[in-house]
């Protein structure tokens, strides 16, 4: 089982818009990192995204390029402060690849809780429009494939 967790692009400011679109530099970002991932063919069994509108643009950028059963779907329990042991038990009872588009903390303890079993425990940085796949080996063991940054692709 592959997990792909995207941190949503830069968004603008809640005092230019409360909902918090993606900004000019956050779609440049998400977009150069669709491009980028489109070589790899990916293909995920789900593919879902928080609901806010940052999480919900990135979600279309990259569901151009990532193939997926049901499409982008809206997910409840991805919100930036959410419990991540109930989304962890969801995730073992699946056994499928998922592509997940959030927010920190909320996808820094989970892929924290995933690794070493401690949601405190700042296992990746995350960073505005990254992706970072992690894969479970054998049961509930799991470890860091890769990352791609925003950085990297200049």
């Amino acid at each position: 089982m592959k997990l792909y967790l995207v941190q949503h692009g830069n968004a603008v400011v809640k005092e230019v818009d409360a909902d918090r679109p993606l900004s000019q530099k956050g779609r440049q970002d998400v977009e150069n990192l669709a491009d980028f991932i489109r070589p790899l063919g990916l293909y995920v069994d789900c593919l879902w995204h928080s609901g806010k509108t940052r999480a919900a643009q990135t979600t279309e950028i990259l569901a151009e390029v990532v193939k997926t059963n049901k499409g982008p779907i809206q997910h409840d329990g991805l919100s930036p402060t959410d419990d991540v042991s109930k989304l962890r038990d969801q995730l073992t009872d699946r056994q499928q690849d998922i592509m997940i588009v959030g927010h920190l903390p909320f996808l820094s303890k989970l892929t924290s809780l995933l690794i070493t079993g401690s949601e405190s425990a700042s296992t990746v940085k995350f960073q505005q429009g990254c992706i970072v796949c992690i894969e479970c080996c054998d049961e509930n063991q799991w470890q860091l494939a890769w990352m791609i940054t925003p950085q990297l692709l200049g």
